[in-house]
């Protein structure tokens, strides 16, 4: 493997924070964090980037109403998507503000670049614009009529007039279509690509790439009064975090990303215009950007007015973290909208990792524990039975499970997951080790065996989705943090070893709890 191909680099998008976050920020930081651990136990050099976007007239609004300072705004803000992520579990490199000054050196680096290759010019900006999308629309794109016109997202738009930078996108257009044509993969999924190049195929129009109507921003170098449109800086995060404009550190090492991780809203800026600005800087591209769906509330989009805006903090402390972050990743097929509900977070939780994978621990510990002393031996007889379902265990968590989540399908392999569960406890029930403890003492010891073995390998392949409580267990099985792995899936002396040690199995704890559903929540739909 090249030095290059042990490299990953991954972000989630820069969070806007002019409001405290909500589920949909929640999936999108536990799915690249699933990739980013997935990345890791196969042996990369990863680095997860993330972090907030808080420029922008909508920042500086939603201060100047309420009275305060605008970076006091963004302080506490940023401060509310930390504390998401600590409790979610995500496993970050980088967090950066776009607020920090070496993030604004960063942005000033890269428009000199663009401005060195001849793409920016100063203009007059006439045009409909929306601040809660801090976007330009064309005419074409505009709902509703009169006073009432909407972006194609739904948002108020409003007729600005400004002195203004501009970027020659027009004259990316052939370029971009090519890059897709090239890549076919630099958009994912399929949808989002054919989107964007029905956006693209339709003509581009220059874009307006500064701002004069408030100074809450990056200011544009050698331009005074100006600060740069806030996804010009918003997009150099991914660099920035990295030490760009300095080649010499992380930035020459881990640039070009691998993916960026987006919701699908926001696509057109990520896979449009910032290529195009990496083109004009003369920069390496990212190689992949992944525009996943929305999550639905009961099937409802989840708004403020309907008052369905749930706090993943509190999903996560009513649920548990791990059985949250298992739940969106299996019941919601990446790249798609996905619905959920408190019942149906309860009922996968329970179904899956309370009665079929955590039952299926306890019992096997539990049995090693009573009926052998907690003693791990390897000098036993396989059956055909045994090698037939640890082989197949193996085979899901070296070649099944990881074809799948390298494509970001991680439903998919959570669904070959459960299966392998499921073929373990139907192992047990068939092999009855109770039963055997008094006919076929030995043929207990080697189905007990079997069982100790099949459970590590079923926690290591699920350990990034349930990073905290797969640890749980495997220290509970001796099994050391550096051995935790795709590596250690490798490692065919492992049992051998581990029973020779004079490690013995103690009375288990249970992993994952029944949950219950708080009084007066019924069942209802998924």
């Amino acid at each position: 493997m090249s030095d290059t191909k042990t490299r990953f680099y991954i972000t989630t998008a820069i969070s806007y924070p002019n409001g405290r976050p909500h589920i949909g920020h929640a999936y999108e930081a536990i799915a690249t964090d699933v990739m980013a651990r997935f990345q890791r136990a196969r042996g990369r050099d990863v680095r997860l980037t993330t972090g907030t976007d808080e420029h922008g007239l909508k920042m500086y609004q939603t201060a100047r109403d309420q009275g305060r300072p605008t970076i006091e705004l963004a302080d506490e803000m940023s401060g509310y998507f930390r504390e998401m992520y600590a409790k979610l579990n995500i496993s970050f490199d980088h967090f950066m503000r776009t607020s920090d000054p070496a993030h604004h050196e960063a942005s000033q680096a890269l428009w000199r670049a663009m401005e060195a290759n001849g793409d920016l010019y100063l203009d007059r900006y006439e045009g409909w614009y929306s601040v809660r999308d801090e976007a330009f629309y064309d005419e074409s794109e505009l709902q509703g009529e009169g006073e009432a016109r909407l972006s194609p997202q739904g948002t108020p738009v409003e007729w600005t007039v400004e002195e203004s930078w501009f970027f020659r996108l027009s004259s990316y257009q052939d370029k971009l279509l090519a890059l897709y044509d090239d890549n076919p993969d630099f958009v994912r999924p399929e949808s989002r690509r054919n989107e964007v190049l029905r956006f693209v195929e339709g003509g581009l129009k220059d874009l307006s790439v500064s701002r004069t109507s408030f100074d809450w921003g990056v200011p544009v170098p050698g331009s005074p009064g100006h600060v740069m449109y806030v996804w010009v800086d918003a997009l150099t995060t991914y660099m920035s975090a990295l030490g760009f404009p300095d080649r010499d550190g992380e930035w020459g090492k881990f640039w070009p990303a691998d993916i960026h991780m987006i919701g699908k809203d926001i696509v057109r800026f990520h896979t449009v215009y910032w290529p195009a600005f990496l083109m004009s800087a003369n920069l390496p591209l990212p190689k992949q950007v992944f525009g996943h769906g929305f999550l639905l509330n009961r099937g409802e989009k989840m708004s403020k007015s309907l008052g369905n805006v749930v706090d993943p903090m509190e999903l996560a402390e009513r649920f548990g973290v791990d059985a949250l972050r298992y739940y969106l990743l299996r019941e919601v097929s990446f790249g798609q909208d996905g619905s959920y509900s408190a019942e149906a977070i309860v009922r996968t939780a329970n179904a899956d990792l309370a009665n079929s994978f955590g039952n299926l621990a306890q019992r096997s510990l539990s049995m090693i524990f009573k009926n052998l002393d907690g003693k791990l031996s390897a000098d036993y007889a396989p059956a055909p039975d045994d090698a037939d379902l640890l082989a197949d265990l193996h085979a899901m968590a070296t070649e099944r499970l990881p074809r799948e989540f390298e494509q970001l399908a991680f439903s998919v392999g959570i669904e070959d997951w459960i299966r392998a569960v499921f073929a373990c406890n139907q192992y047990v029930d068939g092999q009855a080790p109770w039963a055997l403890r008094k006919t076929d003492p030995e043929r207990m010891r080697a189905v007990l065996m079997t069982l100790f073995q099949a459970v590590r390998t079923l926690a290591i392949a699920i350990r990034p989705v349930v990073p905290a409580a797969a640890d749980k267990l495997l220290d509970q099985m001796g099994i050391a943090e550096d051995a935790r792995d795709s590596a250690a899936l490798a490692d065919t002396d492992w049992f051998e070893n581990l029973a020779a040690s004079g490690f013995t199995v103690v009375q288990p704890v249970p992993i994952f709890p029944r949950l219950e559903l708080p009084e007066g929540e019924g069942e209802g739909e998924a």
